[in-house]
């Protein structure tokens, strides 16, 4: 992989360090309960009461250990600029027509299209070429998404689990809030509920970790926020002021928990297994993860990820949050082998936890 320019590789430097909250504006927490752990006057916290934090020094160890080593390390192979996997066409008209089978989608990174009962879902809908405030630099994908934007079924619920560039893209949700039939309703952290309405997007629930609300479109079914141990930014001046978490989606006949990034919290996975679930399907993030030392508190490697998998009583499992950007150190296609090393080591069977085919669609019920 070709080296960055020294100007555009300064430029990511910068955007780093403010994504890592190292300028020093502080603002008010406008959800402030102080009876809640994770709440601040200033913001959010994890459960344990504190922040994923990485001094300036750790960072510029990271930036200089990788532009040493020459990584992030290359997939096995590139195809026209991108990385070289197996992309399946999603069937669109199947998508678009389906009103009883349960599917679920694998777009890309953190991105899946769920549908149950005619209900059609999106989780962390990103669609751009970049994860970045700008089309022109930052992390590129290499794996375009499996299907276009315009080629989805119309969405009935959009759900973020946190304003990150890789998940929370604005040209994606703005192309949604304009979908014909009208914008689908955005369940997002507290605090994202402010940015949304900044870019003139009106229907928005906010939820803050444990809420719940039932849906009306599916009589009896529940969607729950929860708890993830990882951060927010999107500006140098807006650390942890908005939340982080994962989201429960249970039916009449199909329940399902998407992560969205986290790192490795065991009492939140436990909390999250005992009171919702057992889950038929999970989706869990196993990319994004070295080096350890710098990573680890924030993304979790495959190891963690069954975990997970286990604490949260999944009867299946699905790896996301790889494959498409280069975020970190390990190559693209890593989660491939290492998963099922993970699995083999923990005793699970490998079909209980997969990862899928960009744009594969798993029918499941």
């Amino acid at each position: 992989m070709s080296r960055l320019r020294p100007s555009i590789a300064l430029a990511l430097l910068v955007a780093l360090i403010a994504g890592a909250g190292f300028a020093g504006c502080s603002s008010t927490n406008p959800y402030y309960a102080p009876e809640k752990i994770h709440h601040r006057p200033d913001g959010f916290v994890n459960s344990d009461g504190q922040q994923v934090s990485k001094p300036f020094s750790m960072l510029l160890r990271w930036w200089r250990e990788r532009w040493s080593q020459g990584l992030p390390a290359a997939p096995a192979q590139f195809v026209q600029g991108y990385g070289g996997f197996e992309v399946r066409t999603p069937d669109v008209e199947m998508l678009r027509d389906n009103r009883t089978r349960t599917t679920v989608t694998w777009v890309g990174h953190a991105t899946l299209l769920v549908q149950v009962d005619g209900l059609n879902i999106l989780t962390d809908p990103h669609f751009s070429e970049r994860a970045f405030p700008v089309q022109w630099m930052g992390p590129r994908r290499r794996v375009p998404p499996a299907m276009p934007l315009g080629a989805l079924p119309r969405i009935d619920l959009v759900v973020i689990s946190h304003n990150h560039y890789d998940h929370l893209d604005r040209d994606t949700v703005l192309a949604l809030n304009r979908q014909p039939g009208g914008p689908p309703l955005f369940a997002v952290p507290l605090g994202v509920d402010l940015w949304m309405r900044d870019q003139g997007i009106s229907n928005v629930r906010r939820f803050d970790w444990w809420d719940m609300f039932r849906l009306p479109q599916l009589p009896g079914a529940e969607l729950h926020f929860v708890p993830a141990k990882h951060w927010s930014s999107r500006t140098p001046f807006d650390r942890n002021t908005t939340l982080w978490g994962g989201w429960v989606l249970r039916t009449p006949g199909f329940s399902f928990y998407f992560a969205g990034d986290t790192g490795w919290s065991p009492a939140d996975f436990e909390a999250i297994g005992a009171r919702l679930g057992p889950f038929d399907l999970a989706a869990i993030p196993v990319g994004a993860y070295e080096p350890r030392w710098f990573m680890g508190e924030q993304h979790v490697d495959p190891t963690e990820a069954v975990l997970i998998h286990r604490a949260v009583r999944a009867r299946r499992s699905v790896g996301i949050h790889w494959g498409a950007f280069e975020l970190t150190d390990e190559p693209l296609d890593a989660p491939i082998g290492a998963l099922p090393a993970a699995l083999d080591a923990a005793c699970v069977p490998r079909e209980q936890f997969e990862v899928w085919k960009h744009g594969e669609t798993r029918v499941l019920r």
